[in-house]
């Protein structure tokens, strides 16, 4: 099967190559500059390159022949790495630019210390970046892709017109989506259906999120891989179908916004010896308004996609891929 450009591409197999070529390409242009530590942008980017890539991977999996060093979960294990030094420089951008400005001068000096502690950790997790990407289990990872796309090996699944299984490839993660646990967090049960989204004071939202915060986290990620996988497929689908992808994206923000305010809560407790609600009151009692505010965000979109309608009209939009796919 030979290698194919956009304007060709008709298989299941022509759109994995497009989609492993594009990201495995997009993580290679950042990774000198991750390596040295030139640009927090550039980790952002290759971070984002490695974890679409693994999308790829995996939702293309019925269609590709990979060779053993360029598998998920040696993606993944890189994808984490850049992630842990990618959530230290989220941290410090929030707490310098969002939260400092804001505080009083009697917590000024607390903030230093969590900063001159966050800038310890932040070189050991750059030190980790670096081992890994230096390593040989890497560099057996940029091989075998290299290889790979020079000579790419399919399943003969690959050979099917994308339009006859896009539905297949959509449908496992949308449903994988909706049924997420994490959808029922704050819901009145009733006897038939969903429910309704309960409207809370701020103290019930910080108990619901104290004790059920991962499960929403969960379903971020899980909203991510659905977005992810979507994109992949705009051209093929009518506009209803990227304002579906654009909600996910919104989604996934609004989620982001409430693990990243647990995220450093936890590190300002790590940072101060479990003193942050004392030495930095006005700080944590921002990041529950935060929390507070991203969950009222979170409340629209919460009511409607535990919509059946909605839920069901979205799973109609991936039954039907249009005929005619015209690309720019």
């Amino acid at each position: 099967m030979k290698k194919p450009t956009e304007l060709e591409a008709q298989t299941l197999g022509d759109w994995a190559y497009l989609a492993v070529d594009k990201h495995f390409d997009k993580t290679l242009k950042h990774e000198d500059d991750v390596l040295k530590d030139r640009d927090p942008e550039a980790l952002h980017q290759m971070r984002v390159g490695m974890r679409r890539l693994r999308s790829a991977v995996n939702g293309f999996a019925p269609a590709l022949d990979l060779p053993k060093a360029a598998k998920e979960q040696n993606i993944a294990k890189v994808a984490r790495v850049l992630g842990a030094l990618r959530d230290l420089d989220v941290l410090k951008e929030a707490l310098q630019n969002q939260y400092q400005p804001a505080l009083p001068k009697s917590e000024q000096k607390s903030l230093k210390t969590v900063l001159d502690y966050l800038a310890k950790q932040r070189k050991k997790a750059l030190e980790q970046v670096q081992s890994t990407l230096e390593h040989k289990d890497y560099q057996n990872l940029k091989h075998d892709f290299k290889k790979w796309l020079k000579q790419p090996q399919y399943r003969e699944l690959a050979q099917v017109p994308i339009r006859d299984v896009l539905p297949d490839l959509l449908l496992p993660s949308a449903s994988k989506l909706f049924l997420h646990p994490a959808w029922l967090v704050g819901v009145h049960s009733e006897t038939k259906g969903f429910g309704v989204p309960s409207p809370l004071e701020q103290d019930r939202v910080e108990e619901l999120l104290g004790a059920q915060g991962l499960v929403l986290h969960s379903l971020r990620k899980q909203t991510k891989r659905s977005r992810y996988q979507m994109e992949l497929f705009t051209d093929f689908y009518e506009p209803t179908y990227e304002a579906y992808v654009n909600d996910l994206k919104e989604i996934q923000e609004i989620l982001g916004q409430i693990q990243d305010c647990f995220v450093l809560g936890e590190f300002l407790t790590n940072a101060l010896d479990s003193k942050s609600q004392k030495v930095l009151p006005t700080l944590v009692d921002k990041l529950a308004q935060t929390r507070y505010q991203a969950w009222q965000k979170w409340q629209p979109l919460h009511q409607k996609y535990l919509n059946p309608r909605i839920r069901n009209a979205l799973h109609l939009e991936l039954l039907k891929p249009i005929s005619d796919v015209i690309r720019g």
